[in-house]
């Protein structure tokens, strides 16, 4: 799909940013109201929810970000951002109607990070919050990741799966490959995180735009802490539940591709390290 079909399919749809579909790389009628008002007295949180085959679970997981109910004060948004699935996702897509729930179709598989980033592009909250589509997470951990927030002094808060010592990992090889992940991580940028791997990760829209991420493939799940660190930003962590899948179920990192997803995370740090 060229970039014109791209507006004229976006401009069919509707003029309203606020249209539930759009294909990515759609003009913005205002693109001011993406910029958070920092003078507002209500803060905004933006659950991004990031989708590649997810058809089991997708509907599920906008719902229970829908249904949340943050702590008195806040105010939300769900961006779905699809990454060109294959699996009958998108029809299922095509028939999500919620107030306050906007789709983002990726006219190609353009990898995980590349979608959190769009996400964050398009999120008009003070603050966003990554949300996984495949319900490893419980929804219901949000509110407590929102209610450890300060607005305006607050960076960022992450959800731990090892805090207190727990290990609720089916695989050994994943859980001591995060530990030791972690440490490292904590030894070179001066962090005292307990796992820098966890998915729901949120933080601060303004100062996550600052920091030039990588869009490469699963890069920004250790890319954004290990820059935030860096930048001598402070972040949170709570316990948050967790419910592990198993190869057989889906799970992507495991066996060998783990060793060497491990070894592309040891390169993410050395350049973040060397990096400005």
């Amino acid at each position: 799909m060229n970039h014109e079909s791209r507006i004229m399919n976006h401009e069919s749809r509707s003029t309203d940013y606020e249209s539930r579909i759009t294909d990515y790389g759609s003009p913005i009628p205002n693109p001011q109201s993406l910029i958070p008002n920092p003078q507002s007295p209500i803060p905004k949180l933006s659950i991004i929810i990031c989708a590649y085959n997810e058809r089991r679970t997708i509907l599920d997981a906008i719902a229970q970000a829908h249904a949340v109910a943050l702590p008195d004060g806040w105010d939300k948004e769900v961006i779905v951002v699809d990454n060109c699935s294959t699996d009958g996702t998108r029809d299922l897509l095509e028939t999500v109607d919620m107030p306050g729930v906007r789709i983002i179709l990726h006219p190609r598989n353009l990898g995980k990070s590349a979608s959190i980033l769009t996400g964050i592009r398009e999120a008009t909250g003070d603050y966003f919050l990554i949300f996984d589509a495949d319900l490893e997470y419980e929804a219901a951990d949000i509110p407590r990741m929102v209610a450890a927030v300060t607005p305006g002094e607050t960076v960022a808060v992450f959800g731990s799966r090892t805090l207190g010592g727990r290990k609720i990992y089916l695989y050994a090889q994943n859980y001591w490959g995060v530990r030791f992940l972690t440490a490292v991580a904590n030894l070179l940028f001066g962090g005292h995180l307990t796992d820098i791997a966890t998915g729901p990760k949120l933080a601060r829209v303004a100062v996550v735009r600052s920091l030039n991420l990588s869009s490469h493939e699963f890069d920004l799940d250790f890319d954004l802490p290990c820059k935030l660190l860096k930048n001598g930003y402070k972040i949170e962590e709570i316990a948050i539940n967790y419910h592990p899948r198993s190869v057989a179920q889906g799970k992507g990192l495991a066996g060998w591709k783990a060793v060497r997803t491990g070894l592309r995370v040891l390169w993410i740090y050395f350049k973040v390290l060397i990096g400005k």
